[in-house]
């Protein structure tokens, strides 16, 4: 058998079965008796078993038929107890980490341990706590074990995982040396990706590997054979193909429209070369209409609903409140909106961070997080609230101040939302304790910087006491925008039609002053004027009447933008800036306009803040 050939199918179906899994046990932990959820659950389980005994993946397939065997338990029971629930849980969860293992073409990581642990049911009365480790025998060598531990790709808040892990490894035995260090964990702002720990430890190699894999950010578990650290080398990223299924409708929308290009192509060469200017003119129009209803067409294979997103997250608050004990429910509403693909998966780390800081830091003993996902206009809005101990502005100033973050003269002026954002700091923490999930703000730049990358805005409100509301702002797609053009110093540039509120020319006399700041009277409120020259430093221009403004939002508040010319709206192709260029602050990508010109995307909120630091 051809295994490359039918990989990626394999990866694809079975992966759509444990999400699916995953949602189904969601719903068995509130009603454990529906039997149409475990006989699901079953058929699931019976078909991962079957596809990867046929790709000849026997560990994934020995695992599958172990889930089976207890789903098989629980059908006839009638029922799932909240021990099976938990276990069949965590077998899901190897169960993706076997799948990630076939996806980088590594061997499958063994799951003996597990199945060790947890085999039972629990009509069968096992004493040991599911997911306890059971106490083995001293392994004869007391050479102390090198431990290698790599994390997965985009891990969020690394230094706080590793911090975890360093401290697993001192329950297994003692740490003689570790690298990075606990103080460089600590104290650094890098983002190590791997931890080399020197352990004395009575427990053998698979006993220690037994006890690491569950954490599921790891990536790898090895024991390098020379005894002692070496630095740490970079990794390589593994290749993958990433599929999509289409439906065979749309398929077949595709080759009718491939057709009728064709045609037109042909239609147009014929009337050049016969110089009917007329019919070239009905040509292109007819392309027009044509490439329009082809940009629909891929931009819904693109879209996916935010259900499997969902379903990710209530596995995670699951999880985590039974590691905390916590009592949390969790309300979920807009599943069925749509997102351009790329965007979902680019912000599925970010969002389980920002729920696991919600379990971890928000809520108190017990409380409910409400995701909410809803349409307005051409962006998506995606919100995650808690309604635990909230945030509290002077707490977080004071930390930046002490953190060096921000100076204390600038900390002073700012506006409680102002200051809420500075959580988004690199290096910004209000906990006194590292905890295995990050605390309120260590991590969240790696969120704010997640939902920019996709093309949008990050906003939190929260008050002491009332919870805490964190709020997305995102396009639909990435690739194919609406973008406002605009000149600066005869320089084209675009902004995101769905960062614009409105477009405005105004005479000199309307311009006032307030202080040092320029503003205008805008809907009965003092609108603040910034000048796009000022902001990229070019030379003042001469005076101009009427003075054309962009009014748009820019850390929770409205601003004019002063632009030298209004040129227009129209559809563009934005492409993603190449390394390094992609690190320039206040630029999303660029495009390619019609007449060849180069035109650069704005982010003027990421262009602003290092003035506002």
């Amino acid at each position: 058998m051809d295994m490359v050939k039918f990989r990626a199918m394999f990866l694809a179906e079975a992966g759509e079965h444990l999400q699916d899994m995953a949602a189904v046990l969601m719903q068995l932990a509130t009603d454990p008796t529906d039997r149409q959820a475990i006989d699901s659950l079953f058929r699931n389980a019976h078909s991962i078993k079957g596809m990867a005994g046929t790709m000849e993946f026997t560990v994934s397939a020995r695992l599958a038929h172990h889930l089976e065997d207890r789903l098989d338990l629980c059908r006839e029971r009638g029922q799932m107890t909240q021990q099976d629930i938990d276990w069949v849980l965590d077998g899901v969860g190897h169960l993706e980490g076997l799948l990630e293992d076939i996806r980088q073409g590594k061997a499958e990581r063994s799951v003996d341990g597990f199945l060790t642990q947890g085999g039972q049911s629990a009509e069968t009365g096992s004493d040991n706590e599911i997911g306890s480790v059971p106490v083995m025998e001293a392994a004869e060598s007391r050479d102390p074990l090198l431990v290698r531990l790599v994390l997965k790709e985009m891990v969020a808040a690394p230094g706080a995982r590793l911090l975890v892990l360093l401290k697993k490894c001192a329950e297994l035995g003692t740490v003689l040396e570790s690298t990075p260090s606990q103080e460089a964990l600590l104290t650094e702002d890098a983002a190590p990706e791997q931890l080399l720990v020197q352990l004395d430890t009575e427990l053998s190699k698979d006993e220690v590997h037994q006890q690491l894999e569950r954490f599921s950010e790891l990536q790898e578990i090895s024991f390098p054979a020379k005894q002692k650290t070496e630095p740490p080398q970079p990794r390589q990223k593994p290749i993958q193909t990433k599929t999509v299924r289409v439906s065979t409708e749309l398929l077949d929308h595709f080759i009718n429209l491939t057709g009728e290009l064709i045609t037109t192509r042909y239609h147009l060469q014929n009337a050049v070369k016969e110089r009917h200017w007329h019919n070239v003119d009905d040509g292109v129009g007819q392309l027009t209409r044509l490439v329009k209803n082809l940009h629909r067409q891929v931009l819904q294979v693109r879209m996916v609903s935010l259900e499997n997103l969902f379903s990710r997250l209530s596995r995670t608050v699951h999880e985590l409140a039974r590691v905390k004990q916590k009592q949390v429910r969790l309300v979920l509403e807009g599943a069925e909106i749509e997102l351009d693909r790329a965007i979902v998966e680019g912000l599925t780390d970010a969002l389980g961070h920002m729920v696991r800081n919600a379990i971890d830091h928000g809520i108190r003993e017990q409380g409910t997080i409400h995701i909410k996902a809803w349409r307005e206009r051409d962006q998506v809005l995606l919100q995650v609230a808690d309604d635990g101990a909230g945030m509290d502005p002077e707490i977080i100033r004071e930390r930046a101040v002490a953190r060096g973050l921000v100076k204390a003269a600038l900390a002073r002026t700012l506006k409680p939302y102002d200051v809420l954002q500075l959580v988004c700091l690199p290096g910004f923490s209000t906990a006194d304790n590292i905890s295995a999930t990050s605390g309120r703000g260590v991590g969240m730049d790696v969120v704010k910087t997640a939902v920019e990358k996709v093309g949008g805005l990050l906003e939190i409100d929260s008050e002491p006491g009332n919870g805490t509301q964190i709020t997305l702002k995102l396009p639909l797609s990435l690739a194919i925008i609406r973008v406002l053009i605009v000149s600066c110093h005869e320089v084209p540039m675009a902004l995101p039609i769905n960062r614009i509120v409105q477009t405005l020319e105004i005479s000199r006399q309307e311009v006032q002053s307030s202080g040092k700041q320029l503003v205008i009277e805008h809907q009965g409120k003092l609108l603040p004027l910034l000048s796009l020259r000022k902001i990229l430093q070019y030379p003042k221009a001469a005076q101009t009447d009427p003075i054309a403004v962009v009014v748009t939002e820019l850390f929770g508040r409205r601003v004019g933008l002063v632009v030298d010319r209004l040129a227009g709206q129209r559809e563009v192709f934005v492409q993603r800036l190449p390394a390094p260029f992609d690190q320039i602050r206040g630029c999303s990508g660029a495009t390619i306009l019609g007449d060849g010109q180069i035109v650069f995307l704005l982010d003027l909120q990421s262009l602003l803040e290092r003035r506002r630091t």
